[in-house]
């Protein structure tokens, strides 16, 4: 599997470093279009080089879900991006992040929902509540156990071969958006010695679409409660706007941060941040994403 991973990514990186290099671009990007799983569908990996990458030095890694909304307005379905690649720079240069390596995994799209929604806390729901979220939300099983498992036993030993990285939990963060924020700390959580750092922002605490029902929510934070990673080895990072979606988000942000401060966390390894008049997109996203940049990958 490894092999014909390799090959996959010699033959892409060998065609182009992007199909088509977004205007004010910085760094490279090297992309494989059809990354092989046993977990998951195939999909595009686009790895991210800061300006000055130098192989003989080593890196720490950011990955990052919603991979194809990072760093290109014009193919994004709602011509928006995260501006990732203009903001590290800028914090690099500024001196106030350490150089770092994002992997960008795109989703799926019909998949997304399904590999995002923290798989585990289902288990928190009771019977009627099952039943009922199994007959509204369900038309496909949920799968974020198996997306989880080609993020940690495929894709990270894929870059860590091929790249120079700084493959500890010390230097391995995960981020993301919406249901992104949730697989996110779902990740950290299930792979404590895998992730030392996850930005959660705008996080989708509704987990489904309103109306918001209560016991969503409520099997999200009881497994979190029981299965939050030691505050001496990680840091977390959440936030959230006020508008569109995210005006659902700051009751159950306040819960979660209850959460936190009940296992030990305080302001040395976690953050919560609101921002007023701000919305679910990625064009507020990418006002603030130098916030959590500089929380987990300062100098």
């Amino acid at each position: 599997m490894k092999r014909f991973l390799f090959s996959v990514w010699l033959a892409a990186a060998t065609v182009c470093t992007y199909a088509q290099v977004p205007v004010n671009f910085f760094g490279t990007i090297k992309r494989v279009d059809s990354f092989a799983s046993k977990y998951v569908q195939l999909r595009t990996i686009a790895v991210w080089l800061p300006e000055g990458y130098d192989s003989t030095k080593k890196y720490p890694v950011l990955y990052m879900h919603d991979g194809q909304n990072l760093f290109d307005s014009t193919v994004t379905f709602n011509h928006q991006e995260w501006k990732v690649d203009e903001t590290i720079m800028r914090l690099i240069r500024e001196k106030r992040m350490r150089p770092c390596i994002v992997v960008a995994i795109w989703n799926t799209g019909m998949t997304r929902w399904n590999e995002y929604f923290p798989q585990k806390a289902v288990n928190y729901f009771s019977g009627p509540d099952m039943n009922t979220f199994t007959s509204t939300y369900l038309k496909t099983p949920l799968v974020a156990d198996d997306y989880l498992k080609f993020l940690v036993r495929e894709l990270k030993p894929f870059i860590d071969k091929t790249f120079p990285t700084l493959s500890d939990r010390d230097n391995t963060f995960i981020s993301g958006s919406s249901m992104g924020g949730l697989i996110s700390l779902y990740a950290m959580c299930e792979y404590p010695k895998v992730f030392g750092g996850a930005a959660c922002i705008s996080t989708h605490w509704i987990g489904g679409w309103p109306p918001v029902v209560q016991y969503i929510p409520n099997g999200f934070f009881q497994y979190f409660k029981a299965n939050l990673p030691s505050p001496k080895t990680h840091k977390i990072y959440f936030d959230y706007g006020t508008e569109t979606l995210d005006q659902y988000y700051k009751p159950f942000q306040a819960e979660m941060d209850k959460i936190m401060t009940e296992k030990g966390y305080t302001s040395a390894n976690w953050m919560t941040k609101e921002f007023p008049g701000e919305n679910h997109s990625e064009q507020s996203w990418n006002k603030r994403f130098y916030i959590p940049l500089e929380f987990l990958l300062s100098n």
